[in-house]
Formats: C-alpha cells, sequence, structure tokens
C-alpha cells in the first residue's frame, strides 16, 4: 500500500516551503561559482544576461517540477508514473535520484572544506587551498561531518526537520551576507567593483557570455533532478505554485546577486582581478580578508556563510533519493536517511581523494580532469540539464493541456490566461535553449 499525503508529510506554511525550496536553490553556486563566473565574463553585462535567463527559463522549468509534484504527491520516479503509467518517462525519474544521489556525494566534499575553513581561518592556519584538500586526514572527516549534519536535519521529515531548520538557516544566511555586504562596499576602491559589477558595457557580450549566464542561471535553480517535484509534492492544493516558483527563484537570484555585492568591492580593494576564476572564494579571499580589520572574524563569518548555503542544498539533495525508498520502496524514513548518507559517503571518498591524495584520481585519463572536477560536470552540469530538457518536454507534449492548467489553476486562479505563454516556453525554448548550452559544453570538453 502506497503512502498517503498525510504520512508523507505536508509543508505547514507557504513561508515554510518558500525558504525550503529556496534554500535547495541556493548553493555553492551562488556564492562561489555565481561571482567568478561573472568576473569571468564582464560583470555587469553577465549579470544583466542572467536576470533574463532566470526569468524565461529558471522559473518555468521551477513551476512545471512544482505542479508535477504537487499533483502527484510522489517522488520522482512516482510522479513520472502516475501521470503517465508504465511508460519510460519514469526513467527520467529514476534518473533525477541518481543524480541527486551523486551530487549530494561529491557537493559534501567542497562542504565538508567550507566548514574546515572556519576553523583554519579562526586558527590563523596559513596552509594553501590545495594542501589542504590534498591532505585525506583532512578531507574525509569533513566530509563526514557535513553528510552527518544533513542526515540529522532530514532525518526529522518535512515540518520537524527540513521545514524548521530553513526557518533557521536562511535568516541567519542573509543576515550574514547583509553584514559582510556593509563590510565590503564600505572598503577603499569599492566603488571601482560596484562600477564593474552594476554598470554594464554592453559592448562586452558576447555568445560566450550569454551561454555562462544562461549554464548559471539553469544550474544555480537546482532544477532537473527531481528536487522541486519531491519538495511541490509536500503542498496542499491551497498552495499558488506560480507565486511560490517566483518567490524561489527571487531568493535565489537575491542570494547571488548579493555574492557579487560583497565579493567585487573586496577585490578592487585588493587589487585582485575579478577573473581569478573558480580559486576565488578559498585562496584569494583569505588573502583579502587577512588585510582588513577584524578580519578573522570577517573571514570565519564568510565561510559560516558558505557552510550554511551548503547545508540547505545538502538537505534537499538527501530527500530527494529519501522521498524516493519512502514512497517507492515504503522503507522507514530514518532507516532511509542513513542509508542513503552512508552511500553518499563512501561514493563521495574519491571526489575526497582527488585533490591531489590520489594521483589518477587527481587527473583522470582520457577526460583531462579531477574525479571531483568530472562529477560536477558530469552530474552538476550534464544530468541536470538533460533532465530539464526532458521535464520541459514531459510538461509541454506528454502531460495534457487541460490537466496541468487545472493543476496550477487550484491555488492560482487566472493562470489559464498565462498558460499558452509557459506552455511555449516549455515546449520550444526552455529545451533549445539548454540544448545549445549542453552542446557547447561537451564541445569545450572535446576541444580541451
Amino acid at each position: 500500500m502506497s503512502s498517503s499525503p498525510t504520512e508523507r508529510g505536508e509543508w505547514s506554511s507557504k513561508i515554510g516551503f518558500i525558504l525550503a525550496a529556496a534554500g535547495s536553490a541556493i548553493g555553492l553556486g551562488n556564492i562561489w561559482r555565481f561571482p567568478y563566473t561573472a568576473g569571468e565574463n564582464g560583470g555587469a553585462a553577465f549579470l544583466f544576461l542572467y536576470l533574463l535567463c532566470i526569468l524565461f527559463i529558471g522559473l518555468p522549468v521551477m513551476i512545471a517540477e512544482l505542479s508535477i509534484g504537487r499533483r502527484t504527491r510522489k517522488d520522482p520516479v512516482g510522479a513520472f508514473d502516475a501521470i503517465k503509467p508504465k511508460s519510460p518517462w519514469r526513467l527520467i525519474g529514476f534518473m533525477g535520484v541518481f543524480t541527486g544521489l551523486a551530487i549530494l556525494a561529491y557537493y559534501c566534499v567542497i562542504a565538508g572544506v567550507t566548514v574546515g575553513y572556519i576553523a583554519k581561518t579562526v586558527s590563523y592556519n596559513t596552509t594553501s587551498f590545495s594542501e589542504y584538500t590534498a591532505n585525506p586526514l583532512m578531507t574525509i572527516p569533513l566530509l563526514l561531518l557535513f553528510v552527518v549534519l544533513t542526515v540529522l536535519v532530514v532525518q526529522g521529515g518535512v515540518r520537524n526537520g527540513i521545514e524548521r531548520w530553513a526557518k533557521i538557516l536562511m535568516p541567519l544566511l542573509l543576515i550574514l551576507m547583509v553584514v559582510l555586504i556593509i563590510r565590503s562596499v564600505t572598503l577603499e576602491g569599492a566603488s571601482r567593483g560596484l562600477s564593474f559589477y552594476l554598470k554594464p558595457d554592453f559592448s562586452k557580450i558576447t555568445g560566450k557570455t550569454f551561454l555562462a549566464a544562461l549554464g548559471q542561471a539553469f544550474f544555480s535553480l537546482s532544477l532537473g533532478m527531481g528536487a522541486m517535484i519531491t519538495y511541490g509534492s509536500y503542498l496542499s492544493k491551497k498552495d499558488n505554485i506560480v507565486t511560490s516558483g517566483i518567490f524561489v527563484s527571487f531568493f535565489d537570484t537575491l542570494i547571488a546577486v548579493m555574492a557579487g555585492l560583497l565579493i567585487f568591492p573586496a577585490l578592487f580593494f585588493a587589487g585582485v582581478s575579478p577573473d581569478a576564476g573558480p580559486g576565488l572564494v578559498f585562496e584569494v579571499l583569505p588573502v583579502i580578508f587577512a588585510k582588513l580589520p577584524g578580519g578573522t572574524l570577517i573571514g570565519a563569518s564568510f565561510f559560516l556563510l558558505l557552510s550554511v548555503a551548503a547545508l540547505t542544498s545538502t538537505i534537499s539533495l538527501l530527500e530527494v533519493v529519501t522521498a524516493y525508498l519512502v514512497d517507492e520502496k515504503h522503507i522507514l524514513r530514518k532507516r532511509a536517511v542513513w542509508f542513503v548518507a552512508a552511500v553518499a559517503f563512501l561514493f563521495g571518498i574519491p571526489s575526497a581523494l582527488s585533490f591531489g591524495a590520489v594521483e589518477w584520481l587527481s587527473d583522470l585519463p582520457l577526460v583531462g580532469m579531477s574525479f571531483f572536477g568530472f562529477m560536477d560536470w558530469l552530474f552538476g552540469n550534464v544530468m541536470l540539464a538533460v533532465g530539464a530538457v526532458f521535464i520541459s518536454i514531459f510538461f509541454g507534449w506528454v502531460w495534457k493541456r487541460v490537466k496541468s492548467t487545472t493543476e496550477i489553476e487550484e491555488g492560482c486562479p487566472g493562470y489559464s490566461a498565462w498558460a499558452p505563454v509557459i506552455l511555449f516556453l516549455l515546449r520550444f525554448f526552455c529545451p533549445i535553449a539548454i540544448a545549445i548550452v549542453l552542446f557547447f559544453k561537451f564541445k569545450d570538453l572535446i576541444a580541451g
């Protein structure tokens, strides 16, 4: 006998859901990846394109996932099966569940390092990022620590676990960011950083800029693996799916934009190039913090901020796989959570060893990147994009328009007037745009 919606759990309030879903989307990608991607692609020009991509790609796919979840009250596998029984579409659900598990495994490695950097900063440890992460006696225990932190939240269930902690972690995240932004924008030379970030030079827009903005906008929302299908399955029928999707997208974008306000003034204060690349947060910022009055406290606060952002994402990654085991295999929640966590920890060990501890994992033959880098490219980029293409097609072409419109109109009167726009975006624009990003990502990999 399948679980009823009551047994599965339900959000107690709209704000609880919005904070939890925004937390799912907000992660290291917003605070770590967004600033260096913007820095490499023209600053304000990139930001302008990024906001357009969130509106025309991220939001429609978000609405599609939430509505599929609420309609079926199922995990990603069960959701596709409920709308299109005994069809190959359930394989997209399986792909999402497996993708969630794979991302959780490597994501907890870098998330653990952010926790380690809190202690590293406070203890005035000057070890470089490469030396720090090459030590397996450091990375593996930190991986385990972050997996356990995630378990302690998710095993509490929807209301007492995920929603309760989201109400604590998300405001904490915002408060920490505001404090650090105030300090950053008052630094000498901050105005040059703000100008680079907020005053667009449209002559800098190229095809590469657009692709970078499209990729960042899509991937930052964590769509394509069924996380929003899972969170949507805990929504009540009176909740407004459209406004919920808008709020989640807004908060996710807000955090990314705030990360730029925090980092670019600090970079220009220190005379560091904004296109410093992926090492920006872990290698460049600690040097900047050291130059500031109260730098130790500011640095520790920043890495606490990163840790909180990472935790809000790992919670949803663990929940995707847990919901599948609870719904489809009828395993008790606590057992399911600990089982998934154990698998994620074991799968995460190769990534933890790929920062220099094990040579062949640090430079995989044929692909020319570390095991961690390959996992991030394959699952954090490609598999999420493939999943989102299929979700767009499923909503736009397979799920009957009348049924999808009726589902969304419950809680959102007047949606039918906007339904043709959403359908057009999901049928044509989103799949084509995401496919273009995928094409160029494969092209870059082959060229590299």
